[in-house]
């Protein structure tokens, strides 16, 4: 007790993290309906609790493939996508960007590492538009919210942006642009997440102690990670059902048109959602009048400007590298929201 009173500060401060916590909004948004309104209370926790359980076997398999790809050390095969020729390395950091098992810590001195060895730069923004939209965890939660046809569409779409940027930034630094694309970087450390890799994967990672440690360390803190999230996204999904008038989401990004699938780019630009909240959610506007080609829209550029995203970028690059990435990701996300709705 007198080292609680003595020191205050650090018990203040994991009171904070605490509420601010996933598994802690979620009690608070279910006691608050639970005392405005008690009669769907019931309803609320039905609905988020039998999408959950839909989910589950998704989640499971994500988990399995993500501490595999981490335990075998399959970030060197991402690598390997930037050597060779120009043309070649973008079509395989388009490609490896959306297959990249990295976290957001991780890519910033990835890339930058890149970079300084000499890779293009237009290679390298190829892997940065795709590898924010797409990885195989995020496929597969993709698909148990939205559907195969969704997924697979959010996964071309991952591809095809990173070829369209990594041709427009080779097309510019042909004309002299991007000559030292470059700030000065210094690594400030990352999430811990694991030891230096071999030169290549180790695909029997069961044999190795330490490579048997992570896998089951990558287990559990991804399984957790995901599952808070979804839980969290599942329990907005179902207020939004609940509560928000079909006609109002209809009315704004409602329709057929081109307009709805520019506002919803715009709008899913600042509106950073993770890639695991925002397919649940999307599902609810769906369902309350949200066409398809603005949701694709909403979540291309969502996953563009996210915050890690677009941190890596600022800490990276120099001021026009970074509002060329905003630009490809925003034009692309418009252009994908256009032709997912002709499809």
């Amino acid at each position: 007790m007198a080292e609680l009173t003595q020191n205050p500060k650090p018990l203040a401060r994991n009171l904070i993290d605490l509420i601010k916590t996933p598994w802690a909004l979620i009690v608070v948004i279910l006691a608050l309906v639970a005392v405005l309104d008690p009669g769907n209370w019931t309803e609320v926790v039905s609905f988020a609790a039998k999408a959950l359980a839909h989910t589950g076997q998704y989640i499971l398999f994500a988990v399995l493939l993500l501490s595999y790809l981490k335990a075998t050390g399959a970030e060197v095969m991402v690598a390997r996508a930037f050597e060779g020729r120009e043309t070649r390395m973008i079509f395989l950091a388009a490609l490896f960007g959306g297959l990249a098992p990295f976290c957001s810590c991780e890519v910033i001195p990835f890339i930058a590492g890149l970079l300084a060895l000499g890779a293009p730069l237009s290679a390298v923004m190829a892997f940065w538009l795709s590898s924010p939209l797409i990885d195989p965890p995020t496929l597969l939660i993709t698909a148990g919210a939205l559907g195969w046809p969704f997924a697979i569409g959010k996964a071309v779409a991952a591809v095809a942006l990173g070829l369209f940027g990594g041709f427009a930034v080779r097309t510019l630094m042909r004309g002299g642009a991007f000559a030292q694309p470059l700030r000065e970087y210094k690594p400030a450390g990352c999430c811990g997440c694991g030891p230096k890799q071999d030169d290549k994967p180790v695909w029997k990672f069961w044999q190795d102690p330490d490579r048997r440690t992570r896998f089951r360390a990558e287990f559990v803190h991804n399984g957790l990670f995901l599952l808070k999230w979804l839980a969290f996204a599942y329990v907005l999904e179902a207020l939004l059902v609940s509560y928000v008038p079909a006609d109002l989401i209809a009315r704004v990004v409602g329709g057929e048109g081109v307009v709805p699938i520019v506002i919803a780019a715009l709008v899913g630009m600042p509106a950073y959602l993770n890639s695991y909240v925002a397919p649940p959610l999307l599902a609810g506007l769906m369902e309350q009048g949200m066409s398809a080609g603005a949701a694709m829209s909403f979540m291309v550029a969502g996953a563009v400007s996210s915050i890690p995203a677009m941190a890596a970028v600022w800490s990276l690059v120099k001021p026009r590298v970074f509002a060329t990435y905003l630009g490809l990701g925003i034009s692309g996300a418009i252009v994908a929201g256009i032709l997912f709705q002709m499809i």
